[in-house]
């Protein structure tokens, strides 16, 4: 009954952060104007409001959720797609679709991504089974890492072709230019995020270890190979739609888990909704403080996410 009564809070916090979202902006805007067919207002709601609040909402969940995966299939806490170097590798996937896909349409630049992403995610995974020493924190520390030589790599090649400033854009998570036509492609993930629900306990078993997932009879390199596969599909559709956004895979799973535990069935609505609402107050955070001027969503979100990140750390070495 108590977690019923928290997911309505939930669902009450989010309303309100989204009805706030929705008046935030330049340009003046009424709801009840927009709830009269005001031509005006509902011209703003319908092309720049209601789509930008979406995608934040479902950025949120989505990133949210794998991280919950990534943390699930390498049965670690402090990992998440930017702590591994999945991001970097969807940036990568960018910069090979500009240079060899250049004017073709967003969904080819989402499977290069894709696929290079997929291929440094299963990279992350084979040199995470030659550790012997698995430390909580060493494991984070090899997805950084590799995350930064991808990195590198994506920039020298950037620089050769004169296109920093191309790949550079990629590199911060915004909102701002979100605008009907242009952010559907996110819809795309959202069966994605039903096959974790679907999946749910056999994550939750692989996490345990092969051999013990072996001798409950499930495939343990399949249901790898399905999280992988989410994972890298989410993230290339979140980077080339709106960008790279860290920590909200990091901070958001382990908040909810200190709570409710590891299961991923009984965890990924509030992980979910807790993301969206992360997102969103960041959002709006970086639209008030120079209003009538933004600061990147991904700034605001590196800010406060770094300092979440250190409260759970200490509170976990306690």
């Amino acid at each position: 009954m108590k977690s019923i009564y928290k997911k309505i809070i939930y669902i009450l916090i989010l309303l309100t952060l989204s009805i706030i979202s929705i008046q935030i902006g330049v340009k003046d805007f009424s709801i009840i104007g927009a709830l009269s067919s005001n031509e005006s207002d509902v011209f703003l709601i319908t092309i720049s409001r209601l789509p930008r609040l979406l995608a934040i909402i479902i950025t949120g969940a989505s990133l949210s959720i794998c991280g919950l995966l990534m943390q699930t299939i390498t049965n670690n806490k402090f990992v998440s797609p930017s702590t591994v170097g999945t991001m970097e590798w969807c940036k990568l996937g960018i910069l090979v679709s500009i240079l060899f896909f250049g004017g073709e349409h967003k969904l080819i630049k989402i499977l290069v991504a894709f696929i290079i992403a997929l291929i440094g995610n299963f990279l992350f995974m084979s040199i995470l089974k030659t550790i012997k020493f698995k430390n909580s924190l060493v494991v984070p520390l090899i997805g950084i890492m590799l995350g930064s030589v991808v990195s590198s790599i994506t920039s020298f090649v950037a620089y050769k072709y004169e296109l920093i400033q191309n790949i550079s854009s990629w590199l911060q998570g915004n909102f701002s230019t979100v605008i009907k036509g242009n952010y559907e492609i996110l819809y795309i993930g959202i069966p994605m995020l039903a096959f974790t629900y679907i999946f749910a306990n056999k994550f939750t078993i692989a996490s345990m270890g092969e051999d013990f997932a072996i001798n409950l009879g499930v495939n343990y390199q399949k249901i790898v190979t399905i999280g992988l596969v989410i994972i890298s599909f989410v993230s290339s559709l979140v980077v080339v739609t709106i960008g790279s956004i860290s920590f909200v895979g990091l901070v958001i799973p382990n908040i909810v888990s200190m709570t409710k535990g590891d299961s991923i069935k009984n965890t990924i609505f509030d992980i979910a909704i807790l993301g969206a609402i992360f997102v969103l107050l960041c959002d709006i955070l970086g639209r008030v403080i120079i209003y009538p001027y933004e600061i990147n969503v991904s700034t605001i979100i590196s800010v406060v996410g770094s300092i979440i990140f250190l409260f759970i750390l200490f509170k976990k070495q306690k």
